[in-house]
């Protein structure tokens, strides 16, 4: 269901502060894990279950570099090992809990939820965070009671813009006639998008004359496990059908998305907007975060219904249409690399004698 090795977001920097009782429980692709930083700053991520009896270490508290288990006082170092059991003075070589690989990149957490060998911090994705200096950055999440390859769908698919988000990216139906450059890479597929001579978002129309016309550009990065990093630029609308607008340009932003399945029913969706220090003015960025932060409720309310819709009847057999192409490219790059995995795993597992 889950690619494992692969660089999970576990949400901003921001939350995780170097509180006491700063620690969070995060669910990340079938797996509980709990989040606290060490006395240096680094991030911890632990596997979110005591090896005594499955408590929860999220529930724990802080002590130096380690976190206790606040059902029986067992102590853990942020290597995942016991090194401390109350009321015993030895401790069994298997009180320990799974320590999974962590960085820090561009104001987001990442957590490695494979093989610690393969963690190649390279895998992560690009994107422009809050700290940039460049760029104005706001940052939000949502969480999502759906499935993430209905998420997938959803973000590789720009033509539903003009319906699911008519009252805030929408105002203007060439969406519906989208197709997008796509470039496949091992691990994603990159996008490039323009639409010309068309009105602006229509969260942001009341900025400007009701006849202004405007080029749009989306230069979008996917990559797995549902990754999405676009670069969006406007510019007004210019005489060039074909490359670059010859327009001005008059928003030059980043939005960068993560969506982290939690399991097979829910998503926690980190993502951001923000325009660059030479494009920004005043309240700009901010009236993009609240437009962000409205359309993605738009796509909660449809994805959670069809969530519900599938759960009900996930034999029925549904058609295809021309706006699928994107969608099923990344849904296949996904399928893939699940099947790599899965015949990686079904190797190096030793075949039992038989007698």
């Amino acid at each position: 269901m889950f690619v494992k090795n692969a660089w999970y977001c576990a949400g901003w920097d921001h939350e995780l502060s170097q509180g006491k009782t700063a620690v969070l429980s995060r669910r990340i692709a079938g797996e509980s894990v709990v989040l606290y930083r060490k006395l240096d700053g680094a991030v911890v991520a632990l596997e979110d279950r005591c090896p005594h009896r499955q408590a929860a270490l999220s529930l724990g508290r802080k002590e130096g570099d380690s976190l206790r288990c606040m059902y029986h006082g067992m102590k853990f170092g942020p290597d995942g090992q016991c090194n401390e059991i109350p009321g015993q003075t030895t401790i069994p070589e298997r009180a320990c809990v799974r320590a999974f690989p962590v960085v820090e990149k561009d104001n987001w957490i990442w957590v490695w939820m494979g093989d610690a060998v393969k963690a190649d911090p390279a895998l992560i994705c690009f994107s422009v965070g809050p700290g940039d200096a460049g760029w104005n950055i706001k940052t939000s999440q949502v969480h999502v009671k759906t499935n993430y390859r209905l998420e997938i769908a959803n973000l590789m698919d720009l033509t539903h813009i003009a319906w699911v988000h008519d009252a805030t990216f929408g105002g203007t139906r060439e969406y519906e006639l989208v197709r997008p450059r796509m470039t496949m890479r091992p691990r994603g597929i990159d996008s490039d998008i323009w639409l010309r001579n068309v009105p602006v978002t229509r969260f942001a129309q009341h900025l400007f004359p009701p006849d202004m016309r405007f080029d749009l550009h989306f230069d979008v990065q996917f990559s797995v496990p549902c990754n999405f990093v676009l670069h969006f630029k406007v510019y007004v609308a210019g005489t060039a059908t074909e490359g670059p607008s010859d327009g001005q340009l008059v928003l030059d932003s980043y939005s960068c998305q993560a969506v982290t399945p939690c399991d097979a029913d829910s998503v926690q969706y980190y993502y951001s907007w923000g325009a660059s220090r030479a494009t920004d003015s005043p309240g700009l960025s901010d009236l993009l975060k609240e437009a962000i932060d409205a359309a993605f409720l738009e796509d909660k309310l449809t994805l959670e219904a069809q969530h519900r819709n599938i759960s009900e009847k996930p034999d029925f057999k549904t058609i295809d249409i021309v706006h699928d192409a994107g969608p099923g490219k990344m849904l296949w790059l996904l399928d893939k690399m699940l099947k790599e995995e899965a015949a990686a795993e079904k190797r190096a597992i030793p075949i039992a004698a038989t007698v």
